[in-house]
Formats: structure tokens, C-alpha cells, sequence
């Protein structure tokens, strides 16, 4: 297990993000780009291919989930054995491959899914690992950890890596799922075909997750209504898919209401986030799934109408599933 390779994901990159490119890059041997962006941007995509970077510009088809799958075809196609997955506001250092490479190796076996440590940036901790328990899952906090490997339900896709042989196993990440639980839905689908998902402790990735705002104790990610409607409705899904592993497939009920009680307390655009949450609350119980815009094209219209200012800062990956994650 000696080659690996990268899939950075941009959507309507800043400079500060095409700087993150600039430094995967320049530490990873095989990188493909995944412009998600709705539109192309030629200047930028004829200064990578210049630099002779693999380009694939998916137009967001898909979502999240489509560019992880186009990326990891291509790097199939060139053989690699470890897939690695970075979104385009992750900051590493240079050492991240190397030491999450000496990891995977570590383990003795062809199959897994290996995360490292996330610090989330503005709330100035680590996310917490989600272990298995003989009954309920046992969060435990590792902020203090600096080495060990730590089973986990769960593990955020950014910074992650997963083996060619698990990915050709367990199959492509949910398109339909589009964004919010992509990668919580893989994970689980790893435990449930006995592949072996860690947190890497010794490994910290800095990650923003959406536009923070601390209130007390309390947080909330300001994410659009339209992230609101895939949180609330892959929860519900995914939960329930996977109910005989994760055991608690009614919390997306709580989580739903804890939503709609965030935004009515700190939020703006409160009618258009409260009625997108509802409306992927009782999707995700039909099982109706496919985009917003196909399944509700009046509500997504009505729903999607922010300002573009939040839209920014959208293309960040869900937060797990916490007792005050808003």
C-alpha cells in the first residue's frame, strides 16, 4: 500500500482557498481537481492545467457526493491504493500525508476508512468521536489525544482517507444525498460491511464549518435554507437506513426540532430555513430524496432566494451530530 492520491474539491474558490490547492499540491504526487463551481472559471482552469493538474469540471452534478465519485474514478484509473479527500477550505500541514499514510499502513488490512482529528477553527475545539456502545454510541473527546487510533461511527470526508479496496467495495458515495450526510452515510455503510472506519488522533485537520457563531454555550452554523433542507432530510434517511448499526435513527427528529429552535432564536431568514428543515424532515421519512429543485420547485425557489453573501459559505461539510449543533 504505496501510492495515494488527492481530490480537491473547489466551488467558487477565493484566493485564500486556491491557496489550500497550492499547498495539497505541492505535498501530494497524483491530485485531481474537482471544480464543483456552477460556472467555469477559464482563467483558473487554464492555469492548472498549465501546471499540468488533472481537471474535472463537474458543474456540481451531483453535489459533494458526484465530484468525490468522479475524483476517485479517475484515481482508480492511475491506481492508486489510498483515495484521499479534501475540501477547498481544509488547512493541512506538510507532513499530513505522510503521517496518515504511516497510519493506514499500520493497520495490517486492504479495507478502511481513516480520518484524522478535526479542529473546528472557530469554535476552538476538536469534534468529538462518535465510538460504538453496546447500546447507544459513546461520544468521547479527544482534543487532549496526540496519538492512537480511535474506532468511530463517523468521520467527517474531508481530510479522509479511504482505501481503494473499501471504496470499490461499499461502491460510490449517495449523489442523491447530494451534500449534508454524504460521508456520515458511507461511514456507517463501512460498519455495516464489517470495514473498519478510525480517527487518526496523531493527524489534526483545521476545518470551518459554515459561518459560526458562538451564543453561550450555544452555536449555530448560519448555513442557507437549502443546506437546511438536506441536513434535516439525510438525516432522517440515513439514520433510518442504517438504524440496526447506529441504533438511533429518532434522533434526527430532535435534531430536526433543535434546527428550527436555532434559527428562530439567532437566525436570519427564519421562514425560508424553518419551512426548507420541514420540508426535508417529511422527504426524508417518505424517502424521497434527488435534489431540492427536482422534488420542490417552488419551495427551493422560495427557500434559495439568500442572500449571496451566505451562500459563500456553504460549500463547508456537515457538522456530526452533537447535543448542540444547531
Amino acid at each position: 500500500m504505496n501510492t495515494f492520491g488527492l481530490i480537491f474539491v473547489l466551488y467558487q474558490p477565493t484566493e485564500e482557498f486556491l491557496g489550500n490547492l497550492a499547498n495539497a499540491c505541492a505535498i501530494c504526487p497524483q491530485v485531481v481537481v474537482v471544480d464543483n463551481s456552477p460556472e467555469a472559471d477559464p482563467r483558473l482552469h487554464d492555469s492548472l492545467r498549465k501546471q499540468e493538474v488533472q481537471l474535472i469540471f463537474n458543474r456540481n452534478q451531483g453535489g459533494l457526493a458526484g465530484a468525490y465519485n468522479r475524483g476517485a474514478e479517475a484515481l482508480l484509473a492511475q491506481n492508486c491504493d489510498v483515495i484521499f479527500l479534501l475540501d477547498q477550505d481544509s488547512d493541512i500541514d506538510s507532513s499530513f500525508f505522510e503521517n496518515m499514510m504511516q497510519a493506514c499502513r499500520a493497520l495490517g488490512v486492504e479495507e478502511f476508512l481513516v480520518g484524522p482529528k478535526i479542529y473546528e477553527i472557530n469554535l476552538q475545539r476538536c469534534m468529538p468521536v462518535f465510538q460504538p456502545g453496546k447500546h447507544l454510541p459513546q461520544r468521547l473527546h479527544i482534543d487532549d489525544r496526540s496519538a492512537g487510533m480511535f474506532p468511530s461511527l463517523c468521520i467527517i470526508s474531508s481530510g479522509s482517507a479511504i482505501s481503494a479496496a473499501a471504496y470499490r467495495r461499499l461502491g460510490p458515495f449517495r449523489e442523491d444525498y447530494f451534500i449534508e450526510y454524504v460521508d456520515i452515510e458511507y461511514s456507517l455503510r463501512a460498519v455495516s460491511h464489517g470495514v473498519p472506519v478510525y480517527m487518526n488522533a496523531a493527524v489534526t485537520l483545521r476545518q470551518i464549518t459554515g459561518k459560526i457563531e458562538r451564543h453561550g454555550k450555544r452555536y449555530t452554523t448560519n448555513h442557507s435554507a437549502w443546506r437546511r433542507y438536506y441536513g434535516a432530510r439525510n438525516a432522517v434517511h440515513c439514520l433510518r437506513l442504517h438504524r440496526e448499526h447506529w441504533g438511533l435513527h429518532w434522533v434526527s427528529t430532535f435534531l430536526a426540532f433543535l434546527q428550527i429552535v436555532r434559527v428562530l432564536q439567532y437566525e436570519p431568514q427564519k421562514l425560508r430555513k424553518v419551512t426548507a428543515i420541514l420540508s426535508g424532515y417529511l422527504d426524508g421519512l417518505l424517502g424521497r430524496l434527488g435534489t431540492f429543485e427536482d422534488r420542490h420547485p417552488r419551495i427551493a425557489a422560495f427557500c434559495k432566494s439568500t442572500p449571496r453573501a451566505q451562500v459563500a459559505f456553504d460549500n463547508s461539510p456537515p457538522v456530526p451530530m452533537t447535543g448542540d449543533h444547531a
